[in-house]
């Protein structure tokens, strides 16, 4: 249930990581220089945070499945 809930949300922070770098991609499209400063620092907030929570997500994720197969190393289970 750990890893469901993890993956979940590896996979919103990678979403929402794409999402920031197509706003970011489509500020450029803006013809008025202010709203591209906004929008483009609203996107790097975006891609900045979704970015730190994705990458921590799937650490948290990695470590939690390898002390998983550590501990079935170590009870003796086999995968078969």
């Amino acid at each position: 249930m750990r890893s469901f809930k993890l993956i979940a949300l590896t996979s919103a922070g990678l979403f929402f990581l794409w999402f920031g770098v197509e706003l970011l991609k489509s500020a450029y499209s803006l013809d008025n220089p202010f709203d591209f400063i906004l929008a483009f620092f609203a996107a790097n907030l975006v891609i900045l945070i979704s970015a730190a929570l994705a990458f921590g997500f799937s650490l948290h994720l990695w470590r939690h499945w390898r002390q998983g197969s550590r501990k079935n190393r170590d009870s003796g289970e086999t995968g078969t």
